[in-house]
């Protein structure tokens, strides 16, 4: 495992609910498809990540119900740091892909954001009914290790 963000080296940053089935899945699809090894992935449970959430007042996640959200941040730490949330996070994550993934995810930023994240809102909501909730995070594989911190 990659032991700090200074080691995401221009990659975007994922923060992701470990305890959702729905978010681990999304995760493993997106480890599947990086062929170009852009992204990196922690759990928001991860204390490096809550050092970096209490820096940006990003409120913390309701422990019965998980972070409402996904996170993306890129230029972690630098000058530029960005960080994106619910539809525009998953979108900067598709962008990052091989095609024809930066192609869908374009077609898909014109659809209005209000009406994107409603969406997103919608599922995230209803993600631990529909998909449950897993009472510890799954381990990374060995081959994946590195691309979690």
């Amino acid at each position: 495992m990659v032991s700090s963000f200074s080691e995401l080296d221009g990659r975007l940053l994922v923060i992701f609910d470990g305890h959702c089935v729905l978010c681990n899945r999304t995760v493993r699809w997106f480890l599947h498809r990086d062929r170009l090894d852009r992204l990196r992935f922690s759990d928001s449970d991860s204390p490096m990540v809550a050092g970096f959430t209490t820096r940006q007042e990003i409120g913390s996640p309701d422990a019965e119900s998980g972070p409402s959200t996904i996170l993306v941040v890129r230029d972690f730490g630098g000058s530029t740091e960005e960080i994106l949330l619910r539809s525009d996070a998953a979108l900067a994550m598709l962008s990052e892909l091989p095609r024809p993934w930066p192609t869908i995810a374009a077609s898909l930023r014109l659809i209005p954001r209000p009406v994107r994240d409603l969406g997103y809102r919608l599922i995230a909501r209803l993600r631990y009914s529909i998909w449950g909730r897993l009472e510890i995070c799954p381990l990374p594989t060995t081959e994946e290790r590195g691309r979690f911190l």
